[in-house]
């Protein structure tokens, strides 16, 4: 059998006595697109940051292709680093930076190619996400949410990297809008080969990108299976949060004010 591009068997994370990761075991076959759902507070932003390395699990395993990544050194997770696409939930995009060194950040940061080589790829990746050329020297606060998500997944992808991942990629978007950005994921990644980890919680758009999809509940993944496979799962947990149930096994816990 292949081995899988990402890999994370056993993982657990507590914070003080919130047990947020109860034993997350999952796969990311190389190449494919993997969107894990479930509700606030149920640990994807925090399954992200293992496997950027930003958090280290209490306990378990966590590989890139094969290779175990918890307990990699600063040099060594630096290398994986660049392997890597982030897209953040609300793109993140630096303020006093125009647009197309915001894309270009990395490869300024890497030192290996001139600025002016750096600003080309970077127009190039602007471009490549539907915006016009100029839009890379204009600010952020110069243009509007939508085109932000966009900038933002053109600097995820910037250095072609073999991982893309991706927090709450349609969040906050009109539908139009997130049909357009699903639509510039598949086309981005499908051109790099790139493997893609997505967290979010807008069922459409996770059927839009994704290839399999997982949900996680109380601290571990509950159900993990084809896209198609979602609408007819037969798991109860999974049928009450793609059709926004009220009623069901997952309960909300409610705190007066």
């Amino acid at each position: 059998m292949a081995v899988p591009k990402i890999k994370l068997e056993g993982v657990t994370k507590s914070f003080g006595a919130n047990h947020v990761l109860q034993g997350v075991d999952l796969e990311v076959a190389d190449g494919k697109s993997m969107v894990l759902i479930g509700g606030s507070a149920s640990g994807k932003t925090l399954i992200l940051k293992l496997i950027l390395g930003l958090e280290k699990p209490d306990s378990g395993s966590i590989q890139i292709d094969g290779v175990e990544t918890t307990s990699l050194d600063t040099k060594e997770h630096e290398i994986l680093l660049h392997r890597m696409g982030m897209l953040f939930q609300q793109a993140a995009l630096f303020d006093s930076m125009p647009i197309w060194e915001n894309v270009a950040f990395q490869l300024l940061q890497d030192h290996k190619l001139t600025r002016e080589q750096s600003k080309q790829i970077a127009i190039e990746k602007i471009v490549s996400v539907g915006l016009t050329p100029d839009v890379g020297e204009l600010l952020p606060a110069e243009i509007s949410g939508g085109m932000q998500k966009r900038v933002g997944f053109a600097r995820a992808i910037a250095n072609d990297p073999e991982i893309v991942l991706l927090d709450e990629p349609t969040a906050g978007l009109d539908p139009i809008m997130t049909n357009v950005i699903g639509e510039l994921i598949l086309k981005g990644v499908q051109e790099l080969g790139a493997t893609t980890f997505s967290i979010t919680s807008d069922m459409k758009g996770a059927k839009q990108i994704a290839d399999k999809i997982a949900m996680i509940y109380d601290g571990k993944i509950i159900w993990c299976g084809p896209t198609e496979d979602v609408d007819n799962s037969g798991n109860e947990y999974l049928d009450q949060f793609i059709h926004n149930r009220a009623d069901g096994p997952i309960k909300m816990a409610i705190t007066a004010a």
